[in-house]
């Protein structure tokens, strides 16, 4: 199934590539890539022979019926693993022990660093947790990937999406062996995050932006709340005024 939805998406996309040589053969890696779509979970396993596994919510598994069982032969079709997001520390854990048994098994690890899609284009602060503590338990070269014009493929939101031929840029492996087993040091975890989201950075020409996308999210949220309650007050405000007068 994995080469039928490839094989339709480049088809229908016409996805350009760069770096394709540097992706293994063989053997354990970490894709790290920006995240902008939806979509971009499946355009980079479509441009690659080997098979990438993301995590996916285990819900996306274990719907009820017909559509239930199609989303899920679609998820697994496209390379994504069930995490369960119960437990007190939910998915990160869950994604750090997938993230680690897939590497461990000789596969391709696909993760998004930032946590969470970008909510205007820009890339944004990398999370310490899953990538570098995956790298670090498992010494796998990371690879950083910057997925390009996927946000205007698939806007939040977008049900159907737009044709459009999307890019994906893929840099040489960054070797972290150095730092193998301190995946329990913050300081390190920080330092690891940080450098694969400069080559990112270089890769993809966003703008980077030093807070996290949850943040940015946040703050986007509070702002649109805040100008509808302006909104909302303003005619009052006019009438007011005019009584006044």
């Amino acid at each position: 199934m994995k080469f039928s939805i490839g094989g339709s998406l480049k088809l229908a996309f016409r996805p350009w590539v760069e770096g394709l040589e540097n992706i293994p053969a063989r053997g354990p890696a970490i894709l790290a890539s920006n995240h902008l779509s939806f979509s971009d979970s499946f355009f980079l396993p479509a441009v690659l022979d080997r098979k990438v596994t993301f995590i996916a919510k285990a819900e996306y598994f274990t719907g009820p019926g017909v559509k239930g069982k199609l989303t899920a032969a679609f998820f697994k079709g496209v390379g994504q693993l069930p995490v369960d997001r119960s437990g007190t520390r939910g998915a990160g854990e869950a994604a750090i022990r997938a993230g680690i048994q897939v590497v461990e098994s000789g596969g391709l690890f696909g993760i998004y660093p930032e946590g969470t899609r970008s909510p205007d284009g820009r890339l944004y602060r990398g999370k310490p947790g899953g990538l570098a503590r995956v790298a670090l338990a498992t010494g796998a070269p990371v690879i950083p990937v910057a997925m390009i014009d996927t946000e205007k493929i698939q806007p939040p939101g977008q049900i159907i999406p737009k044709l459009m031929r999307p890019g994906i840029r893929i840099g040489k492996p960054l070797d972290f062996s150095r730092y193998h087993g301190m995946d329990g040091d913050r300081f390190i975890l920080r330092s690891v995050t940080d450098e694969v989201m400069y080559e990112i950075m270089k890769l993809s020409g966003q703008e980077y932006v030093d807070i996290y996308a949850t943040a940015a999210k946040r703050q986007i949220a509070d702002e649109a709340k805040r100008r509808a309650e302006a909104a909302k007050k303003a005619p009052a405000d006019t009438e007011t005024d005019g009584d006044g007068a």
